[in-house]
């Protein structure tokens, strides 16, 4: 994360200034709280599905004695919401250490001199290409935290060419969305969601594959509109007066009068063994179904064999390592931080109250308006659970049947969770891989949330046109 909430300065006009994002999770955990004191507790009963995964009986709902949480509770929200994302949390440690360490190879000063070299004049056409292939990539294999490996590795480039950090942002988080959002062949939410409503695997991937293509349009002509603006006149940078932007700007700052450069031999042998290492990588994501723990392991390795080959001995490969822990501490606790606000609502035993509660104000939607209801609900929902699958286990036995109670069809009550759910992954705090992503490129949330409102207002736009065309169409897939 950037500093600029970091300190105040009594110097600056007086005026709204956004409070650090440990102030504004740290509030919605304590509001969080305070709501078990005031929505009744319930549960669902747990059945087991033929996957192995567990989701709710949708017809066990039941009120419970309240277990509001008390001060002890509270006291631990923020330790327990750090265990329980342990993984994104030692992920964004591990990413943050491995890429410290291959940038002190020099790898990523040669790669982005010969890419800068080579993109000067059409750098543009770096955007539609990079945010084409990371929309395919989640949209097929459902990692949306893909976005969190992305973004050291295009950061340089991005800085070298004249851009900024919100650009290297952009490309990652946007494609990922967009792609995850629409999920074509996405086992995570198109798959999963699909099963739970006992619709045949990847239907409807038709118009799933016409979303997928007008999200990502939109989205690469939102931050082409923004680069290019950037790059112009770097003052129109939401990133302008940052500290750690100019750092930044100075370090991968090009000069193209200079002698190119080039790979030394071990630099050379470094360079294939990390692609090599990516392509374990995609191997492992498609076929043994690795996420976060197993990448996280498969970086601590990369980031040793790339050092040794390159020449750093083990001290300078550890120093590496810490430096890109530093870099990245404050994102990884921002994990944390998000998390806790779900600890709280779980603790109290509400929420399964809250998911309860969606069916009635879904049901209370026009019927020609049902779709959207569902959508809104969802898109609600995400700030509690920002989890595609777990949003699917908890949300989706309810809208399946409710669904053919209110004349929606089954395809399009998934579309309304994909499209709820993936939408707003990138738009709440309480987003852990998200906010580690933001943490990475060294953006503050206040700033993203400025370039991002526009295109997230136009997404939920589209998303209501396309589940207002399903439901008018009564669109089965």
């Amino acid at each position: 994360m950037t500093a600029e909430n970091t300190e105040v300065d009594e110097t600056e006009a007086p005026g709204f200034r956004m409070p650090h994002i440990y102030v504004i999770l740290f509030v919605f955990t304590a509001i969080a709280a305070a709501l078990t004191h005031v929505i009744p507790a319930g549960l669902y009963d747990r059945v087991t599905l033929a996957n192995g995964r567990s989701a709710i009986d949708p017809t066990s709902y039941r009120e419970v004695p309240a277990t509001p949480v008390g001060l002890e509770q509270f006291m631990l929200a923020v330790p327990n919401g750090l265990v329980d994302a342990a993984t994104v949390v030692f992920f964004t440690f591990i990413i943050g250490g491995t890429f410290m360490v291959v940038r002190r190879t020099g790898l990523i000063d040669v790669a982005v001199d010969k890419l800068a070299r080579r993109f000067s004049s059409r750098s543009l056409l770096m955007f539609p290409v990079l945010m084409m292939v990371f929309a395919v990539v989640a949209s097929l294999i459902g990692t949306q935290e893909l976005a969190l490996v992305y973004v050291p590795v295009i950061l340089p480039l991005m800085i070298a060419l004249g851009y900024d950090s919100v650009t290297a942002a952009a490309t990652a988080l946007l494609a990922t969305t967009a792609g995850f959002t629409a999920g074509v062949l996405n086992p995570i939410n198109t798959g999963l969601g699909q099963t739970i409503a006992e619709l045949p695997l990847y239907s409807g991937a038709g118009l799933r594959a016409t979303l997928f293509v007008v999200l990502l349009v939109v989205a690469v002509l939102h931050t082409i509109r923004y680069a290019r603006r950037v790059r112009a006149n770097p003052d129109d940078s939401l990133m302008a007066g940052d500290s750690r932007e100019e750092a930044k700007r100075g370090s991968y700052r090009h000069d193209f009068s200079a002698e190119p450069m080039r790979f030394s031999r071990r630099q050379a042998w470094a360079g294939l063994v990390t692609l090599g290492f990516f392509a374990i990588l995609v191997w492992g994501v498609l076929t043994r179904g690795w996420f976060m723990l197993e990448m996280a392991g498969l970086f601590v390795l990369m980031g040793v064999a790339v050092g040794l080959v390159a020449g750093l001995n083990t001290t300078r490969i550890c120093d590496a390592f810490n430096e890109g822990f530093r870099d990245v501490l404050m994102g990884a606790i921002i994990v944390g931080l998000a998390r806790a606000v779900a600890v709280m609502f779980e603790q109290g035993q509400v929420m399964d109250t809250l998911v309860h509660g969606l069916g009635g104000l879904v049901g209370s939607f026009p019927d020609t308006l049902s779709a959207v209801g569902m959508f809104l609900s969802q898109l609600g929902f995400n700030f509690v659970i920002p989890s595609g699958s777990g949003q699917a286990l908890v949300t989706m036995p309810i809208m399946a049947p409710l669904s053919d109670l209110i004349g929606v069809t089954r395809q399009n009550a998934v579309l309304a969770y994909q499209l709820g759910d993936g939408l707003s992954n990138i738009f709440y705090p309480t987003s852990g891989y998200f906010m580690a992503t933001l943490a990475l490129a060294g953006v503050g949330w206040d700033r993203w949330i400025r370039f991002f409102l526009p295109l997230f207002v136009t997404w939920i736009a589209i998303a209501i046109a396309f589940l207002v065309f399903a439901q008018a169409t009564n669109w089965t897939g």
